[in-house]
């Protein structure tokens, strides 16, 4: 198919689909989440599974995790219930979501009107400073999404304030590594470059003042922030100045887990729930794919 390069494409793509996708959503009770429901039922998008409070939220919780487990639904959707108390049933080591051994990462897409198509970029919301192996991850679900969105060949900017590898900045290191990986077809075809800033990765004209040679530079369609002071700060400065839609998943579970900010919008909630159902079944996929690796 062709890239999907806006969110309306991406909803489109969903109803050319042979079969809807079902959500389990978690206390569904406050109005953009049943915003997000009646427009996803009204065009096609998801059907819903509706996990009700009632006296306990966190079994609310542990049921929809069930359903999801059972394959009744394809995704969970998080309503008014507090995002811990989701995540804990998510994250139980006997019945959850979350693998042994897995690594949870949040990846967002982002609908900046000043770049041509979608960026995706990873992590705004998880992960405090990974480690070298939960970059791996990263990478690996971060490809997963733009190939999803079309794009056969994903090309990934690591980002940093340096275009320089240095031990001062030690995720610079760990990005020499994920390169190394990447050349050996640890993350299947790709194209990954970096250290550079978010400018150089996203417009060729400043990486041409730079005199920066790189395939990545100025077209990136996925961003790697270093911790997640950058990924968030990104997230946010996008949406308040750059008129950004965003939408954002958590990957590493067995099935797309929707946990958007109560500061997003409702249109914001909708595609990220629409950006699950795409995703249905795809991180868990590419996990898979590359675990031979080590």
């Amino acid at each position: 198919m062709p890239p999907i390069t806006t969110f309306t494409a991406l909803a489109d793509a969903l109803r050319r689909q042979p079969s809807i996708k079902k959500v389990a959503v978690v206390c569904p009770d406050d109005p953009h989440t049943r915003y997000v429901m009646k427009r996803a039922a009204e065009e096609g998008v998801a059907e819903f599974l509706v996990f009700e409070a009632g006296d306990s939220a966190d079994e609310a919780a542990q049921q929809a995790v069930r359903a999801v487990r059972e394959g009744r639904a394809d995704a969970l959707m998080k309503g008014r219930i507090n995002t811990d108390n989701l995540l804990r049933a998510v994250l139980d080591k006997r019945c959850g979501l979350l693998k042994e051994g897995g690594v949870l990462s949040h990846v967002a897409v982002g609908h900046i009107p000043a770049y041509g198509k979608l960026l995706v970029f990873s992590d705004a919301a998880v992960i405090p400073r990974p480690s070298l192996e939960q970059f791996d991850a990263i990478t690996g679900y971060v490809a997963a999404v733009v190939r999803r969105l079309g794009v056969e060949r994903p090309e990934i900017a690591l980002i940093h304030c340096t275009e320089k590898t240095s031990e001062k900045f030690p995720h610079t290191l760990a990005y020499r590594e994920l390169k190394a990986r990447a050349a050996e077809g640890r993350y299947g075809d790709i194209v990954i470059d970096g250290p550079m800033d978010v400018k150089t990765a996203c417009d060729r004209h400043s990486a041409e003042i730079k005199g920066l040679c790189s395939p990545v530079a100025g077209q990136a369609d996925a961003l790697i922030f270093p911790n997640i002071e950058s990924g968030n700060t990104f997230y946010k400065t996008v949406s308040v100045f750059g008129g950004a839609t965003l939408a954002g998943m958590l990957c590493g579970t067995t099935a797309p887990v929707v946990v958007s900010s109560r500061a997003d919008t409702g249109e914001s909630k909708y595609y990220s729930l629409a950006l699950a159902c795409l995703m249905s079944g795809e991180n868990d996929r590419a996990k898979n794919k590359y675990a031979s690796y080590h």
